[in-house]
């Protein structure tokens, strides 16, 4: 039976969007768990079907040591099946409606509607974002219960570009989503024109809100940021700079013990909590600057 080699690191929470990156580079399907409760320390893996990537794969993860300075961790491989893998990997990934409105479907379930609920069709590829993980959900469910914004919105790591889809979709606003990993971009700008959004929705790859497309069309009225912790902290300040006066804020991609960490840092910048919402192990904040 063929089987499918699982690759493993273990790496601290500020190395984990560069190591995603790195295995999205050589990897079918990547995740990142966090190890303990204190979100200190997490696993990055990916499935491989191709032994040839290997090479490709050890040369990524040394690129990304350099990168963040840390040493070159150790790659801890196992085997699992890949009889279904395929498969398997869609059934993971059925039409899902969240909150009120919204219905997130794969490509390979682009015939599902539900009525009264307005669906988008998502190739999540190798980016971050289907709409399965909770931190996806929450930034939805909390996208819903905000005001149409009267100004352009931002989204920063938009991975498979679903919450900037959204935000177009539901406001009909225009959305810049920006990207570090260039197959993520592709792969959000491809599905803005898979669901004739193109015209509202830029795709860029960069730096976050040092990225030429987002800094050009600043100040935003709103914006969304499902990274980790500490690089939210981290730039707290320049989200703060980029927003415009009463903007709202959507945050998510840590766990409720770092919420308190996120609000601090974003309160220091003038933000005020709207609102909280807890899905599964993961926290959402809203936030509006003063």
């Amino acid at each position: 039976m063929t089987r499918l080699a699982r690759l493993a690191v273990s790496v601290p929470e500020d190395a984990v969007p560069v190591f995603v990156a790195a295995f999205e580079t050589a990897c079918d399907s990547v995740e990142f768990l966090r190890e303990d409760e204190a979100c200190t320390s997490w696993t990055v893996s990916g499935l491989m079907r191709e032994p040839a990537q290997r090479g490709r794969l050890q040369a990524a993860i040394a690129l990304a040591s350099a990168i963040t300075g840390l040493a070159v961790p150790p790659v801890v491989e196992s085997e699992v099946e890949a009889e279904g893998w395929l498969a398997r990997t869609l059934a993971s990934f059925p039409p899902q409606p969240i909150g009120r409105r919204l219905l997130i479907r794969g490509t390979h379930d682009a015939h599902v509607a539900i009525p009264g609920r307005v669906a988008l069709t998502i190739d999540a590829g190798l980016a971050f974002g289907s709409g399965e993980h909770a931190t996806t959900r929450g930034c939805l469910i909390a996208l819903e219960h905000l005001r149409r914004p009267r100004g352009p919105v931002a989204d920063i790591g938009t991975g498979s570009g679903v919450l900037a889809l959204a935000a177009a979709k539901l406001w009909r606003v225009r959305v810049v989503g920006v990207e570090r990993d260039p197959w993520a971009a592709r792969t959000g700008a491809e599905n803005a024109r898979a669901n004739g959004l193109a015209h509202l929705v830029r795709i860029a790859r960069g730096d976050g809100w040092h990225a030429p497309a987002i800094r050009r069309a600043a100040p935003y009225a709103a914006a969304f940021a499902n990274i980790l912790a500490r690089p939210l902290c981290a730039m707290a300040r320049e989200t703060s700079r980029r927003l415009g006066r009463a903007g709202r804020l959507v945050l998510s991609g840590f766990h409720p013990q770092q919420a308190r960490m996120v609000l601090a840092a974003h309160r220091r910048m003038g933000f005020v909590l709207v609102r909280r919402h807890e899905v599964g192990a993961w926290t959402t904040l809203v936030l509006q600057k003063r």
